[in-house]
């Protein structure tokens, strides 16, 4: 299992995942899961990837080997005129592969099943971000739906939901995914540091910012803690709460 993340700003478009990956409680390793190709001031597009690691890895290959050698049926992402095609390019790359690996006898426990977070920017266009399903359709990201996720999603999603604002800098943008994927490291073992960030900035056509938050990273750590002190103290500034005396009283006079 994996855990990715991607936000359409105002300023552009930032993206985070993990990098766990792992066949069983014994078999774990580290694989990236996010990829960028671009022609800096004329497009940037960047992949986020979740699912079979043979799948997802088998598609990014493809994507690559086409970029160098683009043919009418084997179009290349960096000719495609639109971020919709470049979506479609990557839509039918997917089921392409799902489908070659299954006709070709192989076997996989977790099946073949994978989904995509795909975000760029093509000189003259809009941002555009874009969640493609293992069928090789998908849907993209609107002022009702401005943020992506995919793998394991729902313990950092509550975060996002009451917090993600339109409007805020890439550096409250970054503080947010972290807390996401900090709630989502502290609930499922599959997830896990280090985590790979990265920003679009709007119309310069370039990754504008890319890191990796290792194990160790001080600042994650803070983070990690901070948010554990505030969470308490929020909870104990809530209203106090008592049980109903008649209620209770009324429960113990049906027991007897």
């Amino acid at each position: 299992m994996t855990y990715c993340v991607a936000m359409r700003l105002d300023r552009g478009l930032i993206f985070m995942s993990d990098t766990r990956t792992n066949a069983g409680v014994d078999d774990v390793s580290r694989v990236r899961k996010m990829r960028h190709w671009e022609n800096p001031g004329e497009r940037v597009i960047t992949l986020l990837s979740a699912g079979n690691l043979a799948t997802t890895q088998a598609v990014v290959s493809l994507l690559d080997e086409r970029t160098k050698a683009p043919s009418e049926r084997e179009p290349s992402i960096l000719a495609a005129p639109s971020m919709f095609q470049i979506a479609t390019i990557v839509g039918e790359t997917l089921r392409e592969v799902i489908a070659t690996m299954r006709n070709s006898g192989q076997h996989s426990k977790s099946g073949f099943s994978a989904s995509l977070i795909l975000g760029g920017q093509i000189q003259g266009s809009e941002p555009r971000l874009f969640l493609i399903y293992k069928e090789g359709n998908f849907i993209e990201a609107s002022d009702d739906s401005p943020f992506f996720q995919t793998g394991e999603t729902k313990y950092g999603r509550p975060i996002i939901v009451r917090t993600f604002d339109p409007a805020m800098p890439f550096e409250d943008a970054s503080r947010l995914l972290m807390v996401s994927f900090d709630s989502t490291i502290r609930s499922n073992l599959a997830v896990d540091l280090p985590l790979d960030l990265a920003t679009h900035e709007r119309d310069e056509c370039r990754v504008s910012h890319h890191q990796r938050i290792e194990e160790n990273d001080p600042y994650f750590r803070r983070i990690s803690e901070q948010w554990s002190l505030s969470l308490r103290e929020a909870v104990n500034r809530l209203p106090p709460f008592e049980f109903d005396s008649e209620a209770a009283s009324g429960a113990d006079d049906a027991g007897e």
